[in-house]
């Protein structure tokens, strides 16, 4: 199995790469976020998961192992294949797919090409308490730290017509400019300062 790459990177056929590897172009598919942070024509370092299947053996490559162990979580949920995982990976970066399943928000996975939203919710029952979430996301949840009112906030701007992963960010952004100890009112007037600017 090839774990990581090496090699000088060029564009291949649609979202695919070709690393150049001794005179060896391996054919990688990676994220748009991944392929937007590799330069064509330099060298670069690719993490790589490797997938075998009857008629096929596939490369996906990853810019950083937050995005690969994402992939490896998604991947493992009935109906998402790496096609369709990697599209999440475009349309979210690590960070907002976590906030994204702490939230329970399907809508924003569905920002993601082939992902409607009875597959949403099959990712978000699947990994919400499966998946380990990193830190940042963990302690974007309003009220996670101490204080209560966390729930209170969020439903206040999800009822206002805000989606709640913008909500819980914006909640979370105002919590930590204002602290723990921050009244309600204070809180939903910084919170929709937040989704203003």
């Amino acid at each position: 199995m090839i774990g990581r790459l090496t090699g000088r990177v060029g564009l291949g056929d649609g979202e695919a790469l070709i690393v150049d590897v001794a005179g060896v172009g391996y054919l990688v598919q990676a994220s748009s976020r991944t392929a937007g942070r590799l330069e064509n024509g330099r060298e670069a370092t690719l993490l790589v998961e490797t997938r075998v299947r009857e008629d096929s053996i596939a490369l996906y490559g990853f810019a950083d192992t937050a995005e690969r162990d994402w992939f490896r979580h998604l991947t493992g949920v009935q109906g998402v294949g790496g096609r369709v995982a990697l599209a999440l990976l475009s349309a979210l970066s690590p960070d907002e797919l976590a906030t994204a399943l702490l939230a329970e928000d399907r809508k924003a996975l569905t920002r993601a090409e082939g992902v409607g939203p009875r597959l949403a919710a099959r990712i978000v029952n699947e990994l919400k308490g499966k998946a380990e979430m990193p830190a940042a996301a963990l302690s974007s949840i309003p009220g996670a730290t101490g204080a209560g009112g966390g729930d209170e906030l969020l439903s206040a701007l999800v009822n206002l017509g805000y989606g709640r992963s913008e909500a819980l960010a914006a909640a979370a952004a105002a919590r930590r400019s204002l602290g723990e100890e921050a009244g309600f009112d204070d809180l939903i007037r910084a919170s929709l300062r937040e989704l203003a600017g």
